[in-house]
């Protein structure tokens, strides 16, 4: 294999792509009579064939570079195994549609500025779709057929559809990245980007800024904001037990440190704006609630509340929880009511559509806002958004 002209089409493309450069470098190039062009697996190896690398100029196979790294920046052969397990797809033909659907996200990005555009290579217009969608998004609009003939040959490897394939190394195989390495040079790429975008394309911005910003699951933010709301909460000095030190001052008795379980009140709104798919959704959450708060179900009070409370008591299974409502919405009495019963720290799970307490209550408070879009009816209200000293974690 010509190794010279094929390095050489590397730092052509570090030089069109300079905010690449540690993504292009880490790539380990494989020798390969089994790959049409280049491929790449999810270990952050390149394979490459030498009847390839011969038969392409040298700016064409930088562009070549610059794509399959593409797939392992934007984790396409993770995001294909999501894709095929949530919608049941299987089959060699499914993985050649997310191959095409990747291609199409990544070339409308890497080709052009000093990087043409190799014969074959598939665009979005070339199926009549437009540019600047996510593969996902691709995937839900085209299916194989006549019309994709031209690219059946395509084979980006399973770096880029997450099929393994015969020739793969392995986790155990040489040179390839551990996890925490690749996403140490997705990190690192990102950060590059953010720090001095100039003329990078939308299409990297905006995945640097997810990059940069991973969307995190809602439970455990949930949780967090949880656990962070009731840290040091119940504790206080009593002299029902002295302190341990007391032993060192004779004749004088000093308090300890006591902690009781901290005491959690959670308001659901049952207001006619909020579905039973998002009601059900709120039982979940207050067992959730439960669990973080160590399983003490008598320290978990609910309260369903729409324009008047409706005081369910104790926690004693989240199963039983009867959650009454139904009218209009006014949270400010679910707040009254729980402040009454001195928590260590209030839950409110809402669609947003109500009027908040004007005064900082004298405890923690976490909201949890039911994630969905904007019915047409709802098109004239806006929702007054929950106030500062509230932690708002997006539910769902």
């Amino acid at each position: 294999m010509d190794e010279e002209k094929l390095f050489a089409a590397r730092l052509h493309a570090v030089r069109c792509r300079p905010y690449l450069a540690t993504a292009l470098f880490a790539l380990h190039p494989v020798e390969s009579q089994h790959v049409p062009t280049m491929a790449v697996d999810e270990h952050w190896r390149c394979y490459v064939s030498p009847r390839f690398v011969d038969s392409m100029p040298l700016a064409m196979l930088a562009g070549v570079w610059v794509h399959e790294v593409s797939h392992l920046l934007r984790d396409h052969h993770g995001r294909g195994d999501r894709y095929a397990a949530e919608h049941e797809l299987t089959g060699p033909g499914e993985r050649l549609r997310m191959n095409i659907a990747a291609d199409c996200e990544i070339n409308d990005d890497v080709f052009g500025h000093g990087l043409p555009r190799p014969k074959g290579s598939v665009h979005p217009r070339d199926l009549k779709l437009p540019s600047g969608l996510l593969m996902e998004e691709y995937l839900g609009q085209f299916t194989l057929g006549p019309w994709t003939d031209d690219w059946a040959w395509l084979e980006c490897g399973s770096g880029a559809d997450g099929l393994v394939r015969p020739w793969d190394l392995g986790p155990d195989g040489a040179h390839g990245l551990s996890e925490h390495e690749r996403d140490a040079i997705r990190f690192l790429v990102a950060q590059g980007i953010k720090g001095n975008p100039g003329d990078v394309p939308e299409g990297w911005q905006r995945w640097a800024e997810e990059a940069f910003h991973p969307p995190q699951p809602w439970r455990e933010l949930l949780g967090a904001a949880l656990r962070s709301a009731i840290s040091g909460a119940g504790e206080d000095y009593t002299y029902g037990r002295p302190a341990r030190r007391s032993a060192s001052l004779p004749g004088v008795v000093l308090p300890s440190l006591r902690r009781r379980p901290p005491r959690v009140y959670v308001i659901v709104d049952t207001s006619g704006s909020v579905s039973d798919a998002e009601l059900g959704s709120a039982i979940l959450e207050i067992a959730a609630i439960t669990r973080a708060l160590g399983g003490r179900r008598d320290h978990v009070s609910v309260l369903s509340c729409d324009a008047a409370v409706h005081v369910t008591g104790p926690l004693c299974q989240a199963e039983g929880i009867p959650l009454i409502g139904g009218g209009g919405t006014d949270l400010r009495a679910g707040f009254d009511t729980a402040l009454r019963g001195r928590p260590d720290a209030i839950v409110a799970l809402t669609d947003g559509q109500t009027p908040w307490p004007v005064a900082r209550p004298s405890c923690r408070t976490v909201v949890g806002l039911f994630n969905r879009p904007r019915r047409p009816e709802d098109s004239d209200y806006v929702p007054d958004q929950p106030p500062a000293w509230a932690k708002v974690v997006t539910v769902g």
